[in-house]
């Protein structure tokens, strides 16, 4: 075996080896790590059959990596100045009379006291007027549902629960159960309804706002509904595939989840026929509508296409050669991020780093397409990437853009959590409700707002705000009144 076979050889089984402790010991996400194999593999092959000359004694000093010292424990981290301190003083059990006090040892232990129930009564004194002229009573305040028996906060966690901590309303009455409160399941599923509609109005107004900013990330995610109007078939017992859209406007920090029957033409055109700006997908065949639509700028995810490339596996150099394309690509985001760049420096550095890169991958991806065959794995990523050339490299010239849709698929994980636990939605109205919460409670998190305090505040608010000015209350806008 020649020296070049050997070195071919080593070089493969090198890279088999690196895949396969990548599938034993890896994490499961697709981080690629660019290694230069042929630089770090040099084979020195003497000739063999050459005369032996006779073993030359030399002396051979090395070096010893140094122990490290182990690193002293930072510490814990202090506990919240903002929390309230109950102070238990320990005296020693000895007699300290005729000591003097130099000092103390002061140590802290978080606390829990579990939720209690309180009951608010309201208690309104009755006057006779004079002369019988009739009595005066004051009015009662308003409440979240009037003549219910349930107040703002009790309402808030109860949605917080569900929609934010995935805790179906079936284990919430077992929780209050314990506190030795029974309520029916009718009556908390009737509150919660209530509530949604008396929230209808902030919604609607919310989905205004999200659906007219300029620059839109959009996906979708499934969500089970049960349809009591659909016939068994197998082991479906009516159960529906819905769909959640989800539309996130970066620069506003904005979401909004749009409830959907079906996935397919033209749902999504219902929400967006209007829309007019930059419109940013996983490169989907049912946003292709949206292509030749006037007003409309459309944007490809870039992490969807690296992931065509990830598939293709990294036993082959020229997919090694692609995902270092795409790491060079993100090294430059994250250099932008990590030096806190303007919009406009953003844009600056992508065009002077990232710009020369596209373009030379552009014609890479043609060359190579050409000598594949359709089957091959790498040719269908090849052929997912090309034909969406311009709208993945789009970003590149604005700097308020971003390169993937990875923003919005952090704002659908809290959907997948609560998939698991409460399974399906009892009904398709039912669904709209979870969408209106999911996208109230979201934007709530975006804005850096405790969902809590703004949803106890609306909640006790919003049955005497004006309609008029009823977006004064959306996370985005809304002032704590005292």
């Amino acid at each position: 075996m020649s020296r070049n076979e050997l070195l071919d050889l080593a070089i493969r089984k090198e890279i088999e080896l690196e895949n396969l402790q990548k599938q034993i010991f890896g994490s499961k996400s697709e981080r690629h790590i660019c290694v230069e194999i042929a630089n770090q593999m040099k084979l020195e092959l003497g000739e063999i059959g050459q005369s032996q000359e006779p073993p030359q004694i030399e002396n051979i000093s090395y070096g010893r990596k140094k122990v490290k010292k182990k690193k002293l424990h930072p510490g814990r981290s202090p506990l919240p100045a903002d929390l309230p301190r109950k102070e238990i003083i320990i005296e020693p059990q000895e007699d300290v009379s005729g000591c003097t006090r130099i000092g103390e040892e002061i140590t802290e232990a978080l606390d829990y006291i579990p939720a209690k129930f309180f009951v608010n009564r309201y208690i309104r004194p009755k006057y006779a007027r004079p002369n019988g002229q009739g009595v005066v009573t004051a009015p009662m305040p308003s409440r979240p549902i009037n003549k219910g028996m349930v107040e703002a906060g009790l309402l808030a966690i109860i949605l917080l629960d569900k929609y934010l901590d995935h805790l179906p309303l079936y284990r919430q009455i077992q929780r209050f159960k314990r506190s030795g409160i029974r309520i029916a399941d009718s009556t908390i599923g009737s509150w919660v309804a209530k509530v949604c509609k008396l929230l209808n109005p902030l919604f609607v107004a919310h989905r205004s706002q999200v659906l007219t900013r300029s620059y839109l990330q959009t996906d979708e995610t499934t969500h089970k509904v049960l349809d009591r109007l659909k016939k068994d078939i197998g082991k479906t017992k009516k159960i529906h595939l819905g769909y959640f859209g989800v539309y996130h406007a970066p620069l506003e920090r904005l979401v909004l989840f749009e409830y959907q029957k079906t996935k397919s033409s033209p749902e999504p055109l219902k929400c967006l026929k209007n829309y007019q700006g930059y419109l940013q997908t996983d490169g989907a065949p049912i946003y292709n509508q949206f292509r030749d639509k006037a007003g409309i700028v459309m944007l490809n995810c870039m992490a969807h296409a690296r992931r065509k490339f990830f598939e293709a596996g990294e036993n082959d150099p020229r997919v090694i050669h692609a995902l270092n394309i795409f790491q060079k690509l993100y090294a430059i985001e994250a250099k932008a991020r990590d030096y806190q760049l303007t919009y406009q420096q953003r844009k600056a550095i992508r065009i002077k780093e990232a710009k020369p890169i596209w373009e030379e991958f552009k014609k890479w991806l043609a060359d190579t397409c050409q000598v594949l065959t359709p089957k091959h794995l790498l040719y269908k990523a090849i052929e997912y990437t090309l034909p969406r050339w311009d709208t993945l490299g789009r970003y590149i010239l604005n700097g308020e853009l971003e390169i993937d849709n990875n923003l919005i698929e952090n704002q659908i994980r809290p959907v997948a959590l609560g998939r698991k636990n409460y399974l399906f939605a009892g009904s398709h109205d039912g669904a709209r409700r979870s969408a209106m919460i999911y996208s109230l409670l979201g934007t709530c998190k975006l804005q850096g707002i405790d969902p809590y305090t703004w949803l106890k505040d609306i909640l006790e608010r919003i049955a005497d705000h004006p309609v008029n000015r009823v977006h004064e209350l959306l996370p985005q806008n809304w002032k704590r009144v005292n």
